[in-house]
């Protein structure tokens, strides 16, 4: 399900840190940050999923 969110100009500032924090754990790699980003994603999206279809 895509859901677009939008954000003021607190919460952009607020995840661009986040954002700067995530790829300095990467030693400063983003495509590799971006792959965990996904990976995260996907593990995140099959709890849902898994939550979803025990409430049907």
């Amino acid at each position: 399900m895509d859901h677009i969110v939008t954000l003021d100009s607190r919460q952009e500032a607020a995840l661009e840190a986040i954002a700067h924090r995530f790829i300095a754990q990467h030693k400063g790699d983003v495509v590799k940050a971006l792959k965990e980003t996904i990976v995260l994603n996907g593990h995140l999206q099959e709890r849902l999923d898994a939550v979803e279809s025990r409430r049907a």
